[in-house]
């Protein structure tokens, strides 16, 4: 998307014209805070939602267990 230096030095130079030279540091460093809690929040959530199948599968089998009448093959 953006491969053109030319464009790349548009946009940073942009960005030094609206938010001054001595807020990009700050500006930069809250984005990779941002991404970082993002981060792990995405990692805690895959971590619930791989439990919450963990749990519904050993509900599955103990149901399959406790149905009489049923018969497993191997």
């Amino acid at each position: 998307m953006f491969g053109n230096p030319m464009e790349i030095a548009l946009i940073v130079g942009a960005a030094v014209l609206l938010f001054g030279a001595d807020k990009l540091p700050k500006l930069a460093r809250s984005l990779g805070n941002a991404k970082k809690e993002f981060m792990v929040g995405q990692a805690e959530a895959d971590l619930a939602a791989e439990r919450a199948r963990d749990e519904a599968r050993q509900k599955v089998d103990v149901e399959k267990t406790q149905t009489p009448g049923t018969t497993t093959t191997p």
